[in-house]
């Protein structure tokens, strides 16, 4: 990924685009601007809500170039772990890119692209044009996918002291991070089962990239970096991990929506089998919203290579209701829901 090398930002409360992302140290202060980030307690008893009332969650059935091509030829349904193999490779190339730069590559190709008077190749030179300015708009402009302010609005208020955090399909670790900024002095245990994402997503995630928390000695706000977090990064499907009841924090972003119903009720019991008693199990699925089905019809050659839902905040935590977790705290984000939930 760019731009490796330390620079120390200039103050907190400081904003700045750089070539591959927008690094923010500006905390959120008043009223309107927390409501913009995170919304809070819609639902009051979850006991009330049901299926037929909420409905079930949009599934993308839009899928990369990639994986069609890859079931036409083998004549069979693309394995699971193969497709996550190549959407991580597929997803980290945007992370990597140097937009500005990309930006203009693009554009230059769009135009060359009209002299050939070939319908194909203008189309294609067209979706790569518009694709790199989506980027950078939610990855860049909005920060929507590593939402810094939002998902610290998300984890704030855990009553937890240098904690244990498990992420559960961690790929670059982000969301993980930051909780350990935020709570600081704990240990943090990665999870993923494609090595891609330890040796490649999580290796290559920018040294420079500042991460805002507390400083556990002043009670302050603090900086910190990827190096100055005790990581450990766990190859592995999640079904085979060797930990009991051990971790104050489990974690996933983004999991729970790839598998059909007859398998959520497991990828719940995942997080709750590794929580210690009194531990937080903090979740987040992509929001079901009409920017969020634009997004994922326009990347689709990016992102949709598996099995993937779109949820309201309402349906993703009645699954979790449903299978045992008490919601604590359940909301939104810029493009997630996010819930955090202890188990009954």
């Amino acid at each position: 990924m760019l731009e490796t090398a330390v620079q120390q930002p200039k103050t907190l409360g400081q904003t700045e685009m750089r070539s591959s992302y927008r690094m923010d140290l500006r905390q959120y202060r008043d009223r309107k601007e927390y409501e913009k980030f995170v919304k809070v307690n819609t639902v009051n008893d979850w006991s009330t809500v049901t299926w037929k009332d909420i409905g079930k969650p949009y599934e993308v059935t839009s899928f990369s170039k990639e994986k069609t091509e890859w079931e036409q030829t083998h004549g069979e349904m693309l394995p699971v772990h193969t497709s996550w193999t190549m959407f991580n490779q597929s997803f980290h190339e945007w992370f990597s890119k140097d937009v500005p730069n990309e930006i203009g590559d693009k554009k230059s190709a769009f135009f060359k692209s009209l002299t050939s008077f070939k319908p194909s190749e203008v189309k294609t030179a067209l979706g790569d044009y518009v694709r790199i300015h989506l980027w950078n708009y939610v990855h860049r402009i909005q920060d929507g996918i590593w939402d810094p302010r939002g998902k610290r609005a998300l984890f704030e208020g855990l009553d937890v002291l240098k904690p244990r955090i498990l992420f559960l399909g961690a790929a670059e670790g982000y969301e993980a991070m930051q909780l350990s900024a935020m709570y600081p002095d704990g240990e943090v245990v990665m999870v993923d089962y494609d090595p891609f994402c330890r040796d490649t997503r999580f290796a290559e995630f920018p040294e420079s990239y500042p991460f805002l928390g507390k400083n556990s000695r002043t009670g302050g706000d603090k900086v910190y970096y990827k190096n100055d977090f005790n990581i450990s990064y766990v190859v592995d499907d999640i079904r085979n991990l060797p930990y009991g009841r051990e971790f104050d924090i489990v974690l996933s972003v983004g999991l729970l929506e790839h598998f059909p119903d007859s398998m959520k009720a497991e990828v719940v019991e995942w997080h709750r089998k590794f929580l210690k008693p009194g531990g937080y199990i903090v979740m987040t699925t992509p929001r079901a919203q009409m920017r969020s089905k634009l997004y994922y019809e326009i990347m689709a050659d990016v992102m949709n290579h598996t099995y993937r839902e779109l949820m309201t905040l309402e349906q993703m935590g009645l699954y979790l209701h449903e299978n045992g977790l008490e919601i604590m705290r359940h909301g939104y984000i810029k493009v997630h829901n996010g819930i955090v939930a202890r188990a009954k």
